[in-house]
């Protein structure tokens, strides 16, 4: 498929499938990632409420981030050390110290987005040079793995720093949902070059088997479906409609409902 940048750049870029991994791959990958996460229409970065598809991604991800600390003490609970790789502007950081009281950290190389979650007083390191080995009881990762250019490598990291009986949170979006059908080229998720990587359930079972880890458990992000499928609808038609958006995202969750098969899921792994 040719897929557009249709946030900031509005180049376009190929995904070639890879059968035995059973993922997609963004050709080509630029040489300078950094600037294509340079706008204000990136909003991981930048804490926007401008637009309707602002407010509601700040809506969800704040409804979420409780949410996210109840999942993890489903595998953890007490006395948990957690790092956030790709933590953003570090409100899961600041929920899991806050309102879980773990000791939390977190990883973010955007150097905007770090310094906001440093003004918000969260401990946040551009790379991983000053992490001890195996110091982590969980290592999550929230819609960061399809951003990561080398990703057997940032697997290797993974075990490296989880503790022999750490638990490790995966997000990413799933190309083989309802929504990622029906939208094909617009499909939000697909977001090129930012996502470098479009993977399946079947891709992250394979990749992290690949260092010794088992998946154990799935669980749907149920949000993610109408706000992709609202971006999705605006990409595809020019103009934003809640209607659609709504309409569509109730029938991603049905279909992930039947098939196991949702806009996003969350996957969770430990050592075999």
């Amino acid at each position: 498929m040719t897929i557009k940048d249709h946030s900031v750049s509005k180049e376009t870029f190929k995904l070639l499938f890879d059968s035995d991994l059973q993922l997609y791959r963004t050709t080509p990958l630029p040489t300078d990632l950094g600037k294509y996460y340079e706008s204000e229409a990136y909003i991981s970065h930048t804490d926007s409420h401008k637009s309707l598809s602002d407010k509601l991604y700040q809506w969800v991800k704040k409804y979420n981030l409780k949410h996210k600390i109840g999942l993890v003490k489903q595998y953890k609970e007490k006395n948990i050390h957690l790092l956030d790789i790709g933590a953003g502007t570090g409100d899961f950081v600041r929920t899991a110290k806050e309102y879980a009281g773990w000791e939390a950290m977190g990883i973010e190389p955007n150097e905007k987005a770090r310094r906001k979650a440093q003004e918000k007083g969260l401990t946040m390191q551009e790379n991983f040079d000053e992490l001890l080995p195996y110091s982590f009881d969980v290592i999550t990762m929230w819609h960061v793995l399809e951003h990561v250019p080398d990703v057997a490598k940032e697997i290797q990291i993974i075990s490296k720093l989880l503790k022999k009986d750490g638990v490790v949170v995966i997000a990413v979006p799933n190309y083989k949902s309802w929504d990622a059908r029906h939208y094909g080229e617009y499909w939000a998720a697909y977001d090129v070059p930012r996502h470098l990587w479009h993977f399946s359930k079947e891709s992250i079972k394979k990749l992290f088997a690949a260092e010794g880890f088992k998946l154990i458990d799935t669980h749907p992000m149920l949000f993610d479906a109408f706000y992709v499928s609202l971006l999705s609808e605006q990409y595809k038609t020019g103009k934003a409609s809640l209607v659609k958006g709504f309409l569509n995202g109730l029938r991603s969750n049905y279909y992930g409902w039947r098939k196991g098969e949702y806009s996003s899921q969350i996957y969770i792994l430990v050592r075999s």
